[in-house]
């Protein structure tokens, strides 16, 4: 019998095991492949369709996004509002997103009423026909959110920090415009859609508790649709970025507080520095207990909340410090993070900070296993950034056996002040 008048003896989270539950993968008999985790104990899953059509492929601004976002508003047989209403009916939920290298068609349902689901995702990627007066109500809303979004500081130093980063002719650094929303014809978005979603290359993820004829279900949609019969088309763009490295911009003259950003060009997931330096971001500004956090915000006062991360980009990442401040504190703000960055660079890490450091990743990524949508988001990252089978298992592995003289040889490497792009919107 457990004696109750003992206090459980405290495991660190770096002790556990960690697995990530094996996807299973199946193939249409068009090739196009299905990766599934079937497990939980509602009667719910999610169906994620991922074309290669992100703005990495755009022939010209925002065509990626306004095609993806207008999937859902009409086809050769139904209207916007009946498309909503299926949808509606079911109980289920329905999303688009674009992203820089791929572009996604989301569902949200009960298992249950999949059979009556797919029939209508298969007639939206295949028969969607753009209506000209759907794209004019998409045209001005997006103008408006974007007139309204332009007095934000954060929203254009979100928009400029890329630009410096890559150029605007890069798909990472590009942003909207009213003169590009003006520019958008419903031709484009038909011959986009035509190229890219009807004889595009897709890869679809199903997480839930699924039905024991899945794959069934699948082959009878889409198997037969022309998809995946050439390979991803390659796209290059050269990366321009600025000249200078920190900018002042004033957007508003009479706000009290600016939006902070200093970021640098980082490798992607492949480079072999990748996983120890989310743990040296995690020490600097990655979590609410980080050195950032401690020090600009909970000591000096200057801001609410302060945080540095990786970008998640299949080419190419970034390495971001974000925040927003009051205007006559920026400059001190800016040159507390260079003063934390120095101290990472020149004193070790003790072992109590690192040992909390890995027990919080390791934490979060316990959590990252919580149920079947989540794993199969991790496998989906896996699998669109072709990381390999054994890519989780080796990043904790290095999350656990990663020593002080690793953050700080790191922190040399890459948190050098003169790397980083610096801006103030104010």
């Amino acid at each position: 019998m457990v004696n109750r008048k003992l206090a459980p003896q405290i495991k660190d989270a770096i002790d556990y095991t960690l697995e990530l539950k094996p996807c299973q993968k199946f193939l249409l008999d068009n090739n196009v492949p299905v990766y599934t985790i079937n497990a939980g104990a509602e009667d719910v899953l999610q169906l994620e369709l991922v074309f290669h059509a992100g703005t990495w492929y755009e022939p010209v601004n925002l065509l990626a996004a306004s095609t993806n976002h207008l999937l859902k508003n009409g086809t050769t047989s139904s209207s916007a509002f009946a498309i909503n209403e299926h949808f509606e009916y079911y109980g289920s939920y329905l999303n688009r997103n674009c992203y820089s290298e791929t572009a996604t068609v989301n569902l949200h349902s009960l298992t249950r009423h999949l059979n009556e689901l797919l029939p209508m995702i298969r007639e939206i990627i295949t028969t969607s026909v753009f209506p000209q007066d759907e794209l004019d109500i998409y045209r001005q809303n997006m103008k408006q959110k974007l007139e309204v979004n332009l007095s934000k500081c954060d929203f254009i130093a979100n928009r400029l920090i890329d630009e410096y980063l890559y150029g605007f002719d890069h798909p990472y650094g590009r942003y909207s415009s009213e003169a590009a929303y003006n520019a958008l014809h419903r031709e484009q978005l038909e011959s986009y859609f035509r190229d890219y979603y009807i004889n595009g290359h897709c890869v679809i993820f199903v997480g839930g508790k699924l039905p024991a004829d899945i794959i069934t279900q699948l082959n009878k949609n889409f198997g037969d649709l022309p998809l995946n019969r050439n390979a991803v088309p390659e796209a290059e763009h050269k990366i321009i970025p600025a000249v200078n490295h920190k900018y002042r911009i004033s957007n508003d003259s009479k706000g009290v507080q600016g939006a902070i950003r200093i970021a640098s060009d980082f490798p992607n997931r492949h480079h072999p520095d990748f996983t120890k330096a989310q743990v040296l971001n995690t020490i600097f500004g990655g979590y609410f207990g980080s050195r950032l956090s401690g020090n600009i915000r909970e000591d000096k006062g200057y801001t609410y909340g302060i945080y540095s991360y990786l970008q998640n980009h299949v080419q190419r990442s970034a390495w971001m410090i974000s925040t927003e401040a009051g205007t006559e504190v920026c400059e001190a703000t800016i040159t507390e993070v260079y003063r934390e960055m120095e101290r990472l660079r020149n004193e070790p890490v003790g072992d109590d900070e690192l040992l909390l450091v890995k027990n919080y990743l390791i934490g979060t990524l316990l959590g990252d296993l919580d149920g079947p949508f989540h794993i199969i988001g991790r496998w989906k990252s896996i699998l669109l950034n072709e990381l390999g089978d054994d890519y989780f298992d080796k990043s904790v592995a290095t999350i656990k056996s990663i020593t002080s003289e690793d953050i700080q040889s790191l922190a040399n490497k890459y948190l050098q002040p003169e790397k980083f792009y610096e801006l103030v919107v104010v």
